[in-house]
């Protein structure tokens, strides 16, 4: 009978063939193969492994001709080929064309499933494939907000001066309206689970119990605010409200950030020409990043309203009213700090998309 080949270890092969064999987080291959090449290296034959391993003699025999041929690194899998190709560059292509027709009556967009439906020679898993190649996403939805004011350097200009040098003995104010603010009624409160814990939420049902129009007004020095709230959204409440702000600066010339709303600049402005202190700056054209007044109502809409639930628009208005008190309090002016604002444009990769 042939006999094996004696198997010697290093002590670098030892301590690392020790490990292996009692790691609980190695794989249990490696495990495997590290006590087959520790027995070896105590003089037992191949059967003597085999049998206490509870294997095969040739799994044993493999593991000690690896070893003793290339070490620690012959008890790692060799590569394969793997299965070949099932579809080829010409399939992955005319895949990519298909992108670019319509889809099927009835459908609003391509999907992997219905690409592979369509061509009939391909899989629904290797269609999904190409397009993660290609990084293509068929579901992703891309919108964006650019400006083509034609006069957007000038107005932006306008708007960033007020902010980092206000004109002197004249005070500058953020104008905008948060329109159609609901008020939801839902159960809402503290879950305890199983296990213990305690989670907060609310209820996926809720009742409407109508609409409120929020206007306000931020004073971009103090950081205060100031709102009323509408049922209705007409020059006639813009003019209200705007009556009741100015009020607060008798005296002074007040400018004002607006955007290009209808109700903000009607062609002959009766009410500019009776207040001649007052002075309207418009922001350019979907821009609305612009006037700060919009970062107070991404604010409210954190602390107060998100979370909370209304049984009426009455509830939901003395809800906006506390929170300004309490807001007003520790207000501190936004810091604005962008001394140059460019007109965006779209990203090279979604360009194309506009064509």
């Amino acid at each position: 009978m042939r006999q094996a080949k004696q198997v010697i270890l290093n002590k670098h092969d030892i301590e690392t063939l020790t490990s292996w064999a009692g790691s609980a987080t190695i794989e249990a291959r490696f495990k495997e193969r590290a006590k087959i090449i520790l027995l070896a290296h105590e003089g037992k034959t191949n059967k003597e492994i085999a049998n206490f391993m509870h294997t095969r003699e040739a799994t044993i025999g493999k593991w000690r001709s690896r070893f003793i041929r290339s070490g620690l690194t012959g008890l790692e899998d060799m590569k394969r080929t793997g299965k070949p190709k099932e579809y080829n560059s010409a399939i992955e292509r005319k895949i990519l064309r298909l992108l670019d027709e319509k889809p099927p009556e009835g459908y609003s967009s391509w999907n992997g499933n219905l690409i592979a439906q369509h061509l009939g020679t391909v899989s629904d898993d290797f269609v999904w494939r190409v397009l993660k190649k290609h990084d293509i996403h068929l579901q992703r939805r891309h919108s964006w907000c650019v400006s083509t004011d034609p006069e957007f350097a000038s107005k932006a200009a306008d708007i960033v001066g007020l902010y980092l040098d206000p004109p002197s003995n004249a005070v500058v104010i953020c104008v905008d309206e948060k329109p159609a603010i609901q008020a939801l009624e839902r159960a809402q409160g503290w879950l305890k689970l199983p296990n213990g814990k305690a989670i907060t939420g609310y209820n996926h049902e809720y009742k409407r119990h109508g609409t409120i129009n929020l206007y306000a007004a931020l004073e971009i020095s103090t950081g205060q605010i100031k709102t009323n709230k509408f049922q209705r959204r007409r020059r006639k409440e813009f003019l209200t409200f705007m009556n009741d702000v100015i009020k607060q600066y008798e005296g002074q010339h007040i400018h004002v950030v607006l955007d290009n709303l209808r109700t903000h600049k009607p062609k002959h402005d009766r009410w500019l020409a009776r207040h001649k202190n007052v002075h309207f700056h418009y922001t350019p054209t979907h821009a609305s990043w612009l006037n700060q007044v919009e970062v107070w109502f991404s604010i409210l809409t954190r602390h107060a309203l998100r979370k909370s639930s209304f049984s009426s628009t009455q509830q939901l208005i003395e809800a906006i009213e506390k929170y300004c008190v309490a807001y007003n309090k520790n207000a501190n002016p936004f810091e604005w700090k962008k001394q140059k604002v460019f007109q965006r444009t779209l990203k090279d990769k979604y360009a194309n998309l506009c064509n």
